[in-house]
């Protein structure tokens, strides 16, 4: 018979509610049922447990109490990939030519480890040991290989006193193309279905230059047919008629395109300060770019150039209207 003095009835109970398996809870409520004065055979029938097993769960109550009626966690299969190639693995899926290849795709992994590696593992154990490891299945984007780091860095120092100013606000501005066949978006469909999306080449296009200020949210956004030095100086015109600023200083960052850098443009309030040859990443408008495309022009199909910019104009105004939001979507890094 169970002993007593391991524990209380009323411990018990809680020990039971607890249980995350059943057969724990199974074991511990025959235990119960014994110190309640049941008959031994009727608890073991109660149970559907054979009198052996009952002995059993008796004999480790009365050594461990309560804990030796739980279940305990099981090391289960020995993993397909064992730990003894995870680092070779991460380097290799990291650094692909060091076989000879230029990408990694799941299926072209799971190829490798079976055929090279000889191991035993499935297409789906596969994929989950990458998610497991911290990879996920990524577009590339495209990035420059004409960047001077010493110029980068030296940019980012000349930034950091500016932004430690507080009678200094800094604007970011860029140009932004839109064009009135879509961008594909990835989407949940069935298995065998194809997904399409209308793709008419019309090459249907308006530019947007706009300029925003990290620290506030506040952005103007203007539309245009192209790009040229009298629609950038339009652009400055505008901004200077416009945009309200609260600073004393108010410092335009912008890229080294041609019309940036025209001798005779009128900046008005603002200090032109170039960023360094290929650094968009370094301009954080580019990230409001990215939303305006991915919210307003997804699958977004323009039959002719009015329908293009009725859906630009909403496009703007949203961008314009989302104040402290863009504070997030274009905070300055950390590092800058």
């Amino acid at each position: 018979m169970p002993n007593a003095e391991n524990c209380t009835l009323a411990e018990l109970d809680v020990a039971i509610r607890a249980a995350r398996s059943q057969p724990s809870q199974l074991r511990m409520q025959a235990i119960k049922a014994l110190l309640m004065g049941f008959d031994f055979l009727q608890v073991a029938a109660l149970f559907m447990a054979d009198e052996r097993s009952l002995r059993r769960w008796v004999a480790a109550f009365n050594a461990q109490g309560i804990d030796a009626l739980i279940d305990q966690a099981r090391p289960g299969r020995p993993a397909a990939i064992g730990a003894q190639h995870t680092e070779r693995l991460r380097d290799l899926l990291q650094c692909p030519s060091q076989i000879e290849i230029t990408h990694w795709t799941a299926k072209k992994f799971h190829g490798y480890l079976r055929e090279q590696l000889q191991l035993e593992v499935g297409y789906s154990t596969t994929v989950r040991w990458l998610h497991e490891h911290n990879f996920r299945l990524k577009v590339p984007q495209p990035w420059p290989d004409r960047q001077d780091e010493t110029l980068r860095q030296q940019w980012l120092a000349d930034l950091r006193p500016l932004l430690a100013d507080p009678e200094v606000d800094l604007w970011y501005m860029d140009e932004m193309g839109v064009e009135g066949d879509p961008r594909p978006r990835r989407r949940w469909a069935p298995i065998g279905e194809k997904t399409r999306v209308t793709k008419n080449g019309d090459h249907l296009r308006m530019n947007v230059t706009g300029m925003i200020c990290p620290r506030t949210g506040q952005a103007f956004l203007l539309e245009f047919t192209h790009n040229d030095r009298e629609i950038f100086q339009a652009f400055l015109d505008e901004a200077n008629r416009h945009v309200a600023t609260e600073r004393r200083r108010n410092v335009l960052i912008c890229d080294n395109a041609s019309w940036h850098k025209c001798q005779g443009n009128r900046w008005g309030q603002f200090e032109p300060l170039f960023l360094p040859p290929y650094s968009p990443d370094f301009n954080p408008i580019e990230r409001l770019w990215l939303l305006i495309k991915a919210e307003w022009f997804s699958d977004f199909v323009a039959k002719d150039r009015d329908a293009l910019v009725a859906r630009l104009d909403q496009a703007l105004n949203w961008a314009m209207q989302r104040g402290p939001a863009n504070q997030n979507t274009c905070s300055i890094r950390t590092g800058i």
